[in-house]
């Protein structure tokens, strides 16, 4: 039996949504989002992996637009900011990451949002948003998502666009330099086609 890779688009569209739009990051969002990042970082941190000492600058950016862009032609992740329709403003991102084909076909989605834009339900629309493109233009069977117990917000999220809790895995993800358990999530593709979550 032969695994076949799924297909993906060689160019990259803007992905839109109800009230938001995504598309992958260009050397031009340095500014908006070192400056966004500036501001969240005290937000922010609870959630995500350490950062790195030189983490907001240009060169730094620089490095992590070329991992995005190897990622994306490797098939391996796709990396996406989140911009808010009315003001094409930068207020977030996206990102479906670790992608496994084979008998997978499976990627992980995380997400991060700007201190001044959380809990306006952006990032519910955000990853509606995503989700088309995760089953329909990736052709995967499965999105995952982690989350810390504690981050009701993040929780809220994946609830409402329909991902279903699957259970605890303990100390998955070294945050802030701390091994943490996180609760696992996932969609299926079934399950995008039949509950009503789409944009």
């Amino acid at each position: 039996m032969a695994f076949l890779r799924a297909g993906h688009p060689s160019e990259w569209t803007v992905l839109q949504g109800r009230g938001v739009w995504l598309r992958p990051p260009q050397s031009s969002d340095y500014g908006p989002w070192a400056e966004l990042r500036t501001l969240s970082r005290a937000h922010l941190t609870p959630w995500e992996p350490a950062w790195p000492r030189d983490d907001l600058t240009k060169s730094a950016y620089r490095r992590r637009l070329k991992f995005y862009q190897r990622e994306a032609r490797d098939d391996l992740g796709y990396a996406f900011l989140l911009f808010q329709s009315e003001s094409d403003r930068l207020i977030g991102g996206v990102t479906l990451s670790n992608v496994r084909r084979g008998v997978t076909q499976s990627a992980m989605l995380g997400y991060w949002m700007g201190l001044p834009f959380a809990g306006q339900g952006f990032m519910s629309a955000a990853v509606r948003t995503a989700l088309p493109h995760a089953f329909e233009t990736l052709r995967l069977h499965r999105v995952e998502a982690a989350v810390q117990p504690t981050n009701d917000a993040s929780i809220r999220v994946l609830r409402s666009v329909g991902f279903i809790e699957e259970g605890l895995a303990r100390r998955y993800l070294k945050i802030n330099g701390v091994w943490q358990d996180h609760l696992m999530f996932a969609m299926l593709a079934e399950d995008w086609m039949t509950r009503e979550v789409r944009v």
